[in-house]
């Protein structure tokens, strides 16, 4: 038999983003293939991919200032920029390829226009603003971006920005009518009745305990449900669990995950439904980090969409918990430890000695403390409309150099395993990761899948930063489909 036509068994532990993005594109290129979704707990997207444990921004670098940090000589670097941009524009080919073929019914259910704004004060902010704005505004992807520093326009756009503001210090703002609210927990459950109405099937109350390589090569995934013990064999294997990611792939003990280790990061913000605050606020605004902050931290004033309710949401601040999921264990930390992650541990808790100062202080600091960081955005914001959510865990990736990375890492290996650590940007960027997951573990199929890919996604395998017509058309085609606003179709000059 050709084994390259073989039925495979392919087992997603988690019930998140990543593995229903990851599902349905196997499902597309491989229709024979079984496919089973365990999930830990009694619903789908209920940690990192639900709507309050992340700020629901279709990353797309818009607003988003730490992509797009300024060298020594004051210029812009807009090349991260461009490539998260550009990765969220695959993921919104994939969502409209759904939508076009009448996989997703209706799109607004998990998308929305919501405009993206980034806001500043102070000459030197100001200043990095607008060279910011110099540096993106020609780019095809960027087009449609505008800079103002009036305050007149910037109360047009955003009317709470400017609200008790004393007019004493300059300020600046950019404004993009094209961006996007996302809610991805709605996103991961569409695209999961996809694999449900196709012929996969998901395990709720799934905690998988232990995954290993058997002697007739297949993978063990073992654990408890919540009809007893269960066990099931698969030829591939993707752990999208989250926090719960680091631990399994350290179980499978696959080379690849040697030295890594992760570090906890928990978030709150402040929330608001008061309708006269909602109806004057439709964006979301992006500051600039503190000093010392991460990046995950950089404070913004967001308008969100769940469950067809519109709300305010500001933050995030900086928590810490050694667990590794919200619902997850206060020993996940320790358990985590091995003696090939050790040294790369104690190395980065030496090398972020800022980080963790900034950590303690957020942790202690009071309700009036932080609500303070929230009158920065809005002056005449009053502390009795706003209440304190718990937002998601992150588990930061330790790399086996001690370098302590704020972003994702792809974990694959040869053996039929694959895993994803870290966070932001995240789910935003689901599509070209698991991408990245199927051309490193199928490497005997990669060159047949080509076709059927591009179907999908049609800029596959070009960049359409280096095409502005593709790039206009793409974005423009995308959002008729999925019923957002285009960017100009003409790149600005």
């Amino acid at each position: 038999m050709d084994t390259q036509a073989e039925t495979r068994d392919i087992v997603l532990i988690g019930g998140g983003i990543m593995s229903a993005t990851l599902g349905v594109l196997l499902q597309e290129l491989e229709p024979t293939w079984r496919i089973r979704v365990l999930e830990r707990l009694d619903a789908l997207a209920e940690e990192s991919s639900g709507p309050w444990n992340n700020a629901g921004t279709g990353h797309s670098a818009l607003c988003e200032l730490n992509y797009t940090p300024a060298k020594p000589d004051g210029t812009i670097e807009i090349a991260k920029a461009v490539q998260v941009n550009e990765q969220f524009q695959v993921s919104r080919q994939l969502w409209s390829f759904l939508v076009e073929n009448g996989r997703i019914p209706d799109a607004s259910a998990f998308i929305r226009t919501t405009p993206h704004m980034s806001f500043v004060w102070g000459e030197a902010n100001v200043a990095y603003l607008k060279a910011r704005h110099e540096a993106l505004k020609d780019h095809p992807l960027f087009a449609g971006l505008e800079f103002s520093d009036d305050p007149a326009q910037i109360k047009q756009w955003a009317p709470l920005l400017l609200e008790g503001r004393t007019g004493n210090e300059p300020i600046a703002a950019t404004y993009h009518a094209a961006g996007t609210d996302v809610d991805f927990g709605a996103l991961t459950r569409v695209l999961t009745d996809n694999l449900l109405a196709k012929g996969a099937t998901v395990e709720f109350g799934a905690d998988v305990s232990d995954v290993h390589k058997t002697n007739d090569g297949t993978w063990h995934v073992q654990g408890r449900g919540r009809e007893g013990r269960f066990h099931y064999t698969a030829d591939f294997v993707f752990v999208g669990a989250g926090g719960r990611a680091l631990p399994l792939l350290q179980k499978s003990r696959i080379r690849e995950i040697q030295g890594f280790g992760g570090f906890p990061v928990s978030g709150e913000f402040l929330r608001t439904d008061k309708p006269e605050l909602v109806d004057r606020h439709m964006a979301k605004v992006y500051g600039k980090a503190a000093v010392g902050a991460p990046p995950m931290s950089v404070p913004h004033l967001d308008t969100r969409v769940v469950g067809g309710r519109s709300y305010l949401m500001f933050g995030p601040y900086a928590g810490w918990s050694p667990k590794f999921l919200k619902r997850g264990s206060w020993l996940d930390l320790f358990r985590s430890i091995r003696p090939h992650n050790l040294r790369p541990m104690l190395k980065t808790a030496v090398h972020n000695v800022p980080l963790t100062m900034y950590l303690i202080q957020q942790v202690l600091a009071s309700a009036s403390k932080k609500f303070k960081d929230l009158l920065d955005f809005y002056p005449d914001a009053q502390q009795g409309d706003w209440e304190k959510i718990t937002a998601g865990q992150r588990v930061q990736v330790i790399r086996p150099d001690g370098t302590l990375q704020f972003g994702t890492e792809v974990i694959t290996s040869r053996e039929g395993i694959a895993g994803l650590l870290g966070a932001s940007p995240g789910a935003s960027t689901a599509t070209p990761i698991m991408l990245e997951v199927l051309e490193r573990c199928f490497a005997d199929r990669w060159a047949d899948w080509q076709p059927t890919l591009t179907t999908m996604i049609p800029s596959f395998g070009t960049s359409l930063a280096a095409d502005p017509a593709q790039a206009v058309a793409t974005m423009t085609r995308t959002a008729g489909a999925l019923g957002i606003v285009a960017p100009p179709s003409n790149v600005h000059a």
